[in-house]
């Protein structure tokens, strides 16, 4: 684990470690390259100025077969790439040496690298070897890959890696980040518990662990649905319920990727599951899709489709303030992991939609806040 800040040179190491085991192998070495997307697995680790192809002596040099997907060395030594976004892309991969890059962004980064350690077990060159190169998140994986007995990790900061940037750029960027909690993520790699800027934080998620009420008066499916069918897309999926208090608990994330079908039969799954009164989808995107779609698998169940009238941040405020008043709890006993490390990560105006917390937030606003007159949300 190279866990390092903006700058530091994780990209050329990465490359020079890969091209290392390159050489050192046969034609047996297989290898994988996964990035944050497949053009950012081409722009950096393959032609970027700290890439493969612009830092291996042209008689070393691999050659690249972008239609394949894949770099082959004068060895006969392999690398396919594939993407973070798309944990399918990767099974059926089987070979000895991988590099992770920019893990802590991947849309996918779970289900991706569980995916990625069951192809690790080829040993006929040498035992399997993985680099992660990435600045840090606050995600439980990259604690997990951590405190694995066989990881080391290596840590540094923009500032080792001076001499070969920009004066300018630690003059206007880095010198402002002194001293505040987007520096200690970005420029000094600091696994935080939290993104800077974050709505949730770990604490008030840590706070809100409990026992699920015994007796929930009404429940819910909250969807915030794709409508496209593109490997990486997801569903969010969360069912929450209300006792007789007004008591919020988040039951379960049944989120899941895949095509409408796919989805709407998670829905329908979660729905009787949790014997819900009503599933609330959002319909912003794909409108009637949702009911339609749902209703193909189980016309019995009941879906009110939302649409919303504010920001995704205006939305979030009030559920959040919800979790400070001690107003909802997590279930303990479920894996929310995926969930809550997209709450304490999600920062508004960045990143990619955040499919889970939205599918919270429309569960928990139908619960707790309809009629509150705060949540700008209408029905359709």
């Amino acid at each position: 684990m190279l866990r390092a800040g903006r700058g530091f040179g994780k990209t050329r190491t990465g490359a020079g470690w890969v091209h290392a085991r390159a050489m050192a192998g046969d034609g047996r070495r297989e290898m994988l390259l996964v990035s944050k997307t497949p053009a950012d697995a081409r722009d950096d680790m393959i032609e970027g100025p700290g890439g493969i192809l612009r830092n291996t002596p042209p008689s070393e040099r691999p050659r690249y077969e972008p239609s394949k997907r894949r770099l082959v060395w004068p060895t006969g030594a392999t690398a396919r790439v594939r993407s973070g976004a798309d944990p399918d892309g990767i099974r059926g991969f089987s070979g000895d040496t991988a590099w992770c890059d920019e893990l802590a962004a991947w849309r996918y980064a779970d289900e991706s690298w569980a995916t990625l350690m069951l192809g690790m077990r080829e040993a006929s060159v040498s035992e399997p070897r993985v680099l992660v190169t990435t600045t840090p998140k606050p995600l439980a994986l990259l604690r997990r890959i951590e405190a694995m007995s066989g990881t080391v990790v290596v840590t540094g900061s923009t500032w080792e890696n001076r001499a070969n940037l920009s004066a300018q750029y630690f003059a206007s960027v880095i010198a402002p980040l002194e001293g505040t909690e987007r520096g200690r993520q970005e420029v000094y790699a600091e696994l935080l518990d939290e993104a800077p800027g974050a709505l949730w934080t770990r604490a008030l998620v840590e706070a809100s662990r409990g026992r699920a009420p015994e007796a929930l008066t009404r429940v819910v499916v909250g969807v915030d649905p794709t409508v496209a069918e593109a490997p990486g897309d997801a569903c969010g999926i969360v069912a929450a319920g209300r006792d007789a208090s007004g008591l919020g608990c988040v039951l379960r994330d049944w989120t899941v990727r895949g095509s409408p079908k796919t989805w709407a039969a998670q829905v329908v799954r979660a729905y009787r599951r949790h014997g819900a009164n009503v599933v609330v989808a959002e319909g912003n995107q794909g409108g009637a899709l949702v009911r339609e779609v749902v209703h193909a698998v189980d016309d019995t169940v009941p879906v009110v489709v939302v649409h919303a009238s504010r920001s995704k941040q205006a939305r979030a405020e009030p559920v959040v303030a919800r979790y400070e008043q001690g107003r909802v709890v997590h279930a303990r006993g479920v894996d929310l992991g995926a969930l809550e490390d997209e709450l304490v990560t999600w920062v508004p105006g960045e990143g990619p939609s955040p499919n889970r917390l939205d599918a919270l937030v429309w569960a928990l606003t139908e619960l707790l806040l309809r009629g509150s007159g705060t949540v700008g949300v209408e029905v359709l």
